[in-house]
């Protein structure tokens, strides 16, 4: 039953996100050859007016076909009007079609959210940064810090934050790159600096120290939007975070690919629809920022291909760009076999 679960969980994520340049392109009048769920050889193909719809063997990703995409027309048959080829659209007009898709990952993850927060009927909102207990024994007291200390500043190497709540603080913790930490806080009206030496756990740095309860705030029809905004921003800034840390080489061990989503589909639906939908949000959330990453082959260097051909009046050769997607498509295939090796070591362990 879960590859059932998985397999819906994929399709509504890809589907949502096609369905973007889909709806965008017809918006600006772009022909659309194909709407694509999977890769591979066709199981189903229903056409349209104009557009061919189609499910295909390989569950894993999905593509919109669009006229002017490339300079070989991949459907020479088929005469389209020169005013209907996306290479002949203004360029704001083919960036909004190519982040369209990334809008609806959003768009996907934010409903999710406000429904969730809507049908559990509160919300859990963050106290600020203050220090309520000191554990006995811990790096905080070895530090000095007190009962009362309200955290107003985080710094570590290059790495700074000023915490509104606890759970910026815990945001922080998140991506240490070291055991040492300096701590400024405010006591007494006074501000004071320490040094904190960490204690290293199964799931990060701690430093013992425990924060507010959580206020628990009612979630109407009218406010569910606002309170599933605010969890939105706060999953992608943990996400921006963590993919920032990849970008330099660092918890690369913590990559997954679909198996290590597969096992994810598992345990979350032993929590129920709520935890099921919560996986999808963050599932929609991840690939919408993934996509905004400026390489060839993804929507974020779709962009960037687009503003350097406007701002520079000079359209790249097609030779440059296969050369492009080609380098790209051996850097994902082969992070594509890294995380899968760490999806199963996980499994093995």
């Amino acid at each position: 039953m879960t590859i059932i679960y998985f397999l819906i969980l994929l399709s509504v994520i890809i589907c949502i996100h096609e369905a973007g340049h889909l709806l965008a392109a017809k918006l600006f009048n772009v022909y659309v050859y194909e709407y694509s769920f999977g890769m591979g050889p066709a199981l189903f193909k229903k056409q349209g007016k104009e557009t061919c719809y189609s499910i295909r063997a390989i569950p894993m990703g999905g593509y919109v076909s669009m006229a002017g995409e490339n300079d070989e027309d991949v459907h020479p048959e088929i005469e389209v009007p020169q005013d209907r080829r996306l290479y002949n659209k203004p360029a704001w007009q083919k960036i909004i079609i190519m982040l369209a898709g990334v809008f609806m990952n959003f768009m996907l993850c934010f409903v999710i959210l406000s429904m969730i927060y809507l049908h559990s009927g509160v919300y859990p909102e963050s106290p600020e940064a203050r220090i309520v207990k000191v554990m006995e024994n811990s790096p905080a007291e070895k530090a000095g810090l007190q009962d009362g200390d309200l955290i107003i500043h985080l710094a570590q190497g290059d790495r700074e934050s000023d915490p509104k709540t606890f759970q910026d603080l815990q945001m922080f913790f998140y991506d240490l790159q070291s055991e040492t930490i300096d701590v400024t806080v405010v006591r007494n009206g006074q501000e004071l600096t320490v040094p904190v030496v960490c204690e290293k756990a199964e799931d990060g740095y701690r430093i013992g120290i425990q924060g507010p309860e959580l206020e628990l705030k009612k979630v109407t029809l009218l406010n569910c939007w606002g309170y599933g905004l605010k969890e939105m921003a706060y999953l992608f800034r943990l996400m921006g975070d963590s993919i920032r840390s990849l970008l330099f080489g660092k918890n690369l061990n913590q990559l997954s690919g679909p198996v290590g989503i597969y096992s994810a589909t598992e345990q979350s639906v032993s929590y129920g629809l709520v935890g099921y939908l919560l996986l999808m949000a963050e599932l929609s959330l991840s690939v919408g920022m993934m996509n905004l990453l400026p390489l060839p082959v993804l929507d974020g260097g779709q962009v960037v291909i687009t503003l350097f051909e406007a701002i520079f009046r000079h359209k790249l050769s097609e030779k440059v760009k296969i050369g492009l997607m080609g380098a790209c498509w051996v850097l994902l295939i082969g992070l594509m076999v890294f995380v899968t090796w760490n999806d199963i070591s996980r499994l093995m362990q």
